[in-house]
């Protein structure tokens, strides 16, 4: 997966002075030494750091920098020097965890305890203090071996993190008037540390003009053929969509700057078939399975929320209207009595063609049926062809947005569930979702919330990582899909 960072995993240890520095040093290494029988490469700092005024902060973190180390962990083998351990999360640019020792045996409480678990207290009380964001598991005391699980949970939450530091969003076209709910403000944004390059849709076409006979573009349709197959059903069109593709591949070299990774939000339709000659969803797909995250309808949220899942898994995600309900004879014939969801719990997820080849079960290349009527007056399709439709695979799923609400605040949701093995008979790139409790999550925290049609789709239950991602950006809402018999805030007790 291109377009993500590298995590390069540092671990230093504390110790306070009236406790055997030795027992942080001999801990840290146990970890390290559970780490790489995990295969998870971790510099290990010989510079423990002690009390004092500001103990010996500034070597450690010397050492650490020359290491190259852009994610921390600070071990606690003992108590801990309580302004010192933080400092060095002050200090350090990168994402930053906490996590502790527990005692090994009865053997130890004689004379060599720890204590890292009361330590663990005042180092969180500290870093309130200081408002530093760091990373604290939800137990986060252990042994070695369970110190290494939870080090390796942090390494998907710290590769997000980095990836929105260097990140810019790139976009083309004014954010629709038809689709309101796309527009959301961008100040939110920067306060991420986000950058923005919002451009016209002309830009992109006198770019996409000036590629017109690129000597690459043939071997950019090889690349589609390959990866089409069978599903190559519109030939004619890839030809357009080659040059497409690298006018914003070289868009993105060019316009980079000092970001290191690079998302997009594009203006689609309607008067993007009548200028460019095609629909953009297959080359949208294309780059997101790169993880170049490429939203529809200049939905920047969207892009940003694919990129965060995208992070987090290392694979690729997509982006869906959560779109119509599934019909009852659909749910009575194909999952009622199959499966352990109510018909209120599913729902279809579709877009026109954006879902990457390999989370279909079968892509085909088709034309957007919708469009078509419009703009073609249900004729021949040749300005509407260039999207890839099929059905989503089936598997788990995390369903989940971040997004700047009316008010200029964060705010975002997670639900875990799967897309069901259903056959959806319809259009676009489109499954049969099953989320527990999902009628009470759609009206309590979808409406109640103001959330846009967009949802974020990664596959796999990842939502533990994106909503510790999520907190650890300061965003104070995070809604969820609340089990039965836990009331939301705004749900009615009587109804």
């Amino acid at each position: 997966m291109n377009n993500i960072p590298n995590v390069k995993l540092g671990i230093v240890a504390v110790s306070r002075d009236c406790f055997p520095i030795t027992l942080s040093e001999t801990r840290r290494k146990a970890v390290v030494a559970a780490l790489k029988e995990k295969n998870i490469d971790v510099y290990e700092s010989p510079v423990i750091i002690e009390g004092g005024i500001d103990g010996n902060v500034q070597e450690a973190y010397d050492d650490i920098t020359r290491a190259g180390v852009n994610a921390l962990v600070v071990y606690l083998g003992n108590f801990g020097p309580e302004y010192p351990e933080v400092l060095i999360a002050k200090k350090f640019a990168g994402p930053v965890m906490y996590v502790a020792a527990a005692e090994e045996n009865i053997g130890v409480l004689s004379s060599d305890r720890g204590d890292a678990y009361c330590g663990m207290l005042n180092a969180s009380y500290n870093l309130k203090l200081m408002g530093i964001p760091a990373y604290i598991p939800e137990y986060p005391v252990g042994t070695a071996a369970e110190c290494a699980d939870m080090i390796a949970e942090f390494i998907p939450i710290a590769r997000a993190l980095i990836g929105l530091k260097g990140l810019k969003i790139i976009t083309f076209g004014p954010r629709p008037f038809d689709f309101l709910a796309c527009n959301a403000p961008i100040a939110p944004l920067y306060t991420l540390g986000v950058n923005i390059q919002e451009n016209s849709e002309l830009d992109l076409l006198k770019a996409y003009k000036e590629h017109a006979n690129d000597p690459r573009i043939p071997a950019k349709i090889q690349e589609m053929e390959a990866e089409l197959g069978e599903g190559n059903k519109m030939p004619g069109i890839l030809p357009r969509l080659a040059q497409y593709e690298l006018t914003l591949l070289d868009w993105i070299e060019a316009n980079k700057g000092a970001s290191e990774y690079v998302v997009m939000a594009n203006k689609c339709w309607p008067a993007f078939q009548t200028e460019f000659g095609f629909v953009p969803c297959y080359v949208n797909s294309r780059l997101t399975a790169m993880g170049i995250c490429t939203a529809c309808e200049v939905d920047i949220y969207g892009a940003l929320s694919e990129y965060i899942g995208t992070c987090v898994t290392g694979e690729a995600v997509t982006l869906l209207d959560i779109n119509n309900s599934v019909p009852a004879d659909m749910y009575k014939e194909s999952i009622e009595g199959k499966f352990a969801y109510r018909h209120n719990e599913t729902f279809m997820g579709f877009h026109c063609g954006n879902t990457p080849m390999c989370r279909l079960t079968k892509g085909t290349m088709k034309h957007q049926l919708i469009m078509n009527r419009g703009l073609e007056n249900c004729g021949e399709p040749d300005i509407t062809r260039g999207t890839l439709e099929g059905d989503i695979a089936p598997g788990e799923i995390t369903f989940y947005r971040l997004q700047g609400n009316k008010d200029s605040k964060l705010q975002a949701y997670v639900a875990e569930g799967e897309v069901l093995p259903v056959a959806t008979q319809s259009f676009g790139g489109i499954g049969v979702f099953a989320i527990p409790e999902m009628n009470l999550f759609y009206r309590h925290v979808l409406i109640e919330g103001g959330y846009p049609h967009h949802g974020a789709v990664a596959f796999g239950h990842a939502g533990k990582a994106i909503f510790s991602v999520l907190k650890l950006l300061g965003v104070e809402k995070v809604s969820f899909n609340q089990p039965k018999g836990v009331y939301y805030p705004s749900e009615n007790p009587f109804a």
